[in-house]
């Protein structure tokens, strides 16, 4: 079988797997979210959080209580990793480094999960577990509980309120997030990923010498970091290492996990607000991004583009050599597309051209799909910007889903979009214009660059691949990347759920004659212009220094 035939089955199979999920998950996790019974398990947790889990929040109250959960998420994970060796399952391990445990513990907190370490060398089976992996799930429930609290604001009327934010957490870890890692981790199991605390173990290799390995509860991490878009790895080398990913299905697998949670929320949001076009509308524009995406990946990398690949006739470096360029290429759109970050080959070693797609991929805002929740918060915001410029081309005030887009609103998603490029291209230009960002480069020229760019687009935008040729555990990166983390997390979802405040006391505006409507390809295309045409103008410079001059050259 020829790899473009190979990649099209493989791209085929999990297209198909998508359509099969979007309805009934999409159902079922409406229903989780609008549904008024606590069961027993949740009422303990209300009852330890002081939490009256029948009362609602404002906009205010919500974002308050998200950013105070997240601060004292990231405390608890640095006291972890500071405190290391005074505990249990620690494996010998020292403390990690100030500076690196900053960096770990927003990096974590706020579902980018960049890793600028090997974890295997670094962290004990608690601080992987108790730590990490909590994080893990809570991170993505908080996205959840974001993108839900938006579509509040679009389906409700004349109200102060967006629903609890614990009620929306707790619901989103314990009835989605832990039954479906729970299943997915059996699976990963039955497939040959590890799963055990037993300590160091070391191995005769075949040349005759020693290596220490240090096993650990991997097939749990791996679950939910594809599922909830964490990414991260439990070794160094993430998804490319045989005990996190050992064959071609688990391959296939782990792409679908990190992919389907965020495919199937637009038909929550299509339930929530009473059209399931409207949803239908949304997973479209997602649906063709990604598409894009992956098909110039796949094309850019088996084509060879380079002096080097052209002279050997393929571009193997860094690849995936047990999937083969076309799977390999899939899982890195896929995690760029969404905000993962796992990684199952070496970006740095991609072809110019495929790189570059790959960094626009995140540039994107991560939308198509998306990470869970933020992938659709972004994307619906894109459609409010989408249906103001509509607006402007007839004349008449947008309208979105029966809400005026006013100049609050308008404003609100404005700076939602604003703050991604102050973070890449501040960021970028003073790691590269100062002596101690620079030295960590591996590379200089176009590719130095784009290295730099990469790193900061995925900090950022909360995805935490890197293109590897950086070395970012220096105190300069890990305190100037995890200021990007953060920012890149909070400052968005504040705006969202401040615009998600305003929709909500709107009365509903009837249709019109003049009122664009929202679930026809024709709205479908807009966006996708939209989005393409909103990067392509903030990011162009800084893509043409440095991958499309690489690539050109």
């Amino acid at each position: 079988m020829s790899p473009t035939l190979a990649g099209i089955l493989f791209i085929a199979s999990l297209l198909l797997a998508l359509a099969l999920c979007h309805k009934p998950l999409g159902d079922y996790m409406y229903r989780v979210y609008t549904g008024t019974r606590h069961n027993a398990v949740e009422r303990v947790i209300y009852r330890l959080l002081g939490v009256q889990p029948d009362s609602e929040q404002r906009w205010g109250v919500y974002a308050r209580s998200v950013l105070a959960f997240s601060i004292v998420s990231i405390l608890f994970l640095y006291a972890l990793q500071r405190l290391q060796s005074h505990l249990f399952l620690a494996l010998g391990m020292e403390p990690v480094e100030p500076a690196l445990a900053w960096n770990i513990a927003v990096s974590f907190a706020t579902n980018t999960n960049w890793q600028a370490y090997s974890g295997e060398s670094t962290m004990g089976h608690l601080v992987q577990t108790a730590g990490l992996a909590v994080q893990n799930f809570v991170s993505a429930a908080v996205g959840m509980a974001v993108a839900i609290a938006l579509v509040r604001g679009f389906s409700r009327k004349k109200t102060h309120t967006l629903g609890n934010f614990w009620v929306d957490l707790v619901r989103g870890t314990i009835r989605i997030l832990l039954p479906i890692a729970f299943v997915a981790a059996l699976v990963l199991v039955a497939g040959g990923v590890i799963q055990t605390f037993a300590d160091h173990s070391t191995w005769t290799t075949l040349t005759g010498g020693r290596q220490t390995f240090t096993p650990g509860a991997v097939a749990s991490q791996e679950a939910i970091k594809d599922l909830g878009t964490n990414g991260g790895g439990f070794f160094n080398v993430n998804s490319a290492h045989p005990f996190e990913n050992p064959t071609s299905w688990t391959n296939w697998f782990e792409i679908f996990l990190l992919l389907v949670i965020a495919f199937c929320l637009p038909r929550t949001f299509g339930r929530m607000v009473g059209d399931n076009r409207q949803g239908y509308a949304i997973v479209a524009v997602m649906g063709v991004i990604a598409m894009i995406s992956v098909g110039l990946t796949n094309w850019a990398e088996l084509s060879a583009g380079g002096t080097v690949p052209q002279a050997i006739g393929a571009a193997l470096e860094g690849r995936e050599a047990r999937f083969g360029t076309s799977n390999s290429a899939m899982f890195a759109s896929a995690t760029t597309l969404t905000s993962t970050g796992a990684v199952d080959s070496f970006h740095d070693s991609y072809t110019a051209l495929g790189g570059g797609m790959l960094i626009f991929n995140m540039l994107l805002g991560e939308v198509a799909p998306g990470g869970v929740g933020s992938g659709l918060y972004g994307m619906l915001i894109l459609a409010v910007i989408t249906v103001f410029v509509a607006g402007l081309m007839v004349g008449r005030t947008p309208e979105y889903l029966g809400k005026k887009i006013g100049a609050r609103e308008i404003k609100l998603a404005s700076l939602y979009f604003l703050v991604t490029p102050v973070l890449v291209l501040v960021g970028t230009a003073v790691a590269m214009g100062t002596e101690v960002g620079r030295s960590a480069m591996l590379n200089s020229g176009p590719h130095g660059l784009s290295e730099i760019l990469y790193a900061y687009t995925s900090a950022s935008n909360n995805n935490g691949s890197a293109f590897a040729g950086v070395s970012a555990n220096t105190v300069f990166h890990n305190t100037t990347l995890g200021l990007c983390m953060a920012f890149g997390r909070f400052v968005p979802i504040v705006l969202a759920l401040a615009l998600a405040g305003s929709l909500a006391q709107q009365a509903p505006v009837p249709a019109s004659v003049g009122t664009l409507p929202t679930h026809r390809p024709q709205f479908v295309g807009l966006v996708v212009g939209v989005t393409i045409i909103l990067v392509a103008l903030t990011f162009l410079p800084a893509l043409a220094l440095g991958p499309l001059a690489e690539g050109i050259r």
